[in-house]
């Protein structure tokens, strides 16, 4: 297979694998957040049974501005993306096109998918509390709201609230009690923070492990990567993982996604990628080298995964948390979360 990979800067300069023109090909085009290494295995895979090549250029960030400015020409049919702020970027600056596919309704759940086509969850990273083994007992908090309960002050740990894994979740929070009730609860959740705002998810972990903190809130696969890290895996242990909301409207989810780019010139190849990559077979390699949910209901997690437990995920619609996106990252700004 031809899977050229180019590491990109944040300036994304012009250089590029693929020909300045548009033209139709045999083979297929992504822009990609999602890193290289994730992507092989399920393109080799795709490659073999379609005989299409696909070509990846992967960056952190700056690839929907790198589509606005390319606009017609630009040789991308795909963007994959790690977070629903990502996929409604891209919807707001008319940067996709619908695409609506037997096989992707099938297999994608409704709430993890764009009412009109405009893009579709591929896997899902719930959004959990990490509790101390040592300091928290099992059961003693359940919910997400309970973050800002008083006998948590000075206990919690937090990456930054700018982050879009939280903003998604205070979207979330905003979508099921409003906003005023919502700021309050992020005011109580920032006076229960034991340090500023910091780091990464498993920064948090270590924080636990380091007695800084005695909670903290993560991505569900951070957690399974610090697990096969012989170097994290004792941090790792430290901890018990709570599934918020588990008992009434369920765990808030994130996902990574796909949308057909608004130029596609491989259209028709691009088309059979999507629905390839929402297939059982994608999505249980999915679900094998990241330790995410699949969004296919079909495919079961990993069996690291599943012996955590099983995720009643939040149904409310992604599409409903982007719109308060907006609204949460203000929220974030009154409250001076990360000060």
């Amino acid at each position: 297979m031809k899977l050229r990979n180019i590491i990109l800067g944040s300036a994304l300069a012009a250089s590029t694998f693929m020909p300045a023109a548009a033209s139709a090909s045999g083979d297929v085009n992504i822009y990609s957040y999602r890193q290289a290494y994730l992507l092989e295995p399920l393109l080799d895979a795709f490659t073999e049974k379609t005989g299409i090549d696909a070509n990846v250029v992967f960056a952190k960030k700056g690839l929907a501005e790198r589509l606005a400015r390319e606009g017609e020409n630009s040789p991308a049919d795909l963007v994959l993306t790690t977070d629903i702020s990502r996929l409604n970027e891209l919807v707001e600056r008319g940067l996709t096109q619908s695409v609506v596919t037997d096989t992707l309704n099938d297999n994608i759940p409704s709430s993890l998918r764009h009412s009109e086509g405009l893009w579709y969850g591929l896997t899902t990273r719930a959004r959990l509390i990490f509790a101390s083994n040592e300091r928290v007992e099992e059961g003693a908090i359940t919910t997400y709201e309970e973050l800002a309960d008083e006998r948590w002050d000075d206990r919690i740990c937090t990456r930054s609230g700018k982050h879009p894994y939280n903003i998604a979740l205070f979207s979330s929070m905003i979508a099921h009690h409003g906003v005023e009730e919502a700021e309050q609860w992020l005011e109580g959740l920032k006076d229960n923070l034991a340090r500023k705002p910091q780091g990464g998810d498993r920064d948090q972990i270590k924080a636990i492990a380091a007695g800084e903190c005695d909670l903290s809130i993560g991505n569900s696969y951070y957690y399974g990567k610090m697990l096969q890290d012989e170097n994290q895996k004792a941090i790792a242990n430290q901890v018990h993982l709570v599934f918020p909301n588990a008992d009434d409207r369920g765990t808030h989810v994130n996902v990574s996604g796909m949308a057909m780019t608004q130029s596609a010139p491989n259209r028709d190849n691009a088309v059979k990628l999507m629905n390839y990559l929402a297939s059982e077979e994608a999505q249980s390699i999915y679900a094998r080298v990241n330790f995410e949910y699949p969004a296919n209901p079909a495919v079961a997690p990993s069996e690291l995964v599943s012996g955590w437990g099983t995720l009643n995920r939040d149904d409310l619609p992604l599409e409903t948390i982007a719109d308060y996106r907006e609204e949460a990252v203000k929220m974030v700004d009154r409250v001076r979360y990360d000060n």
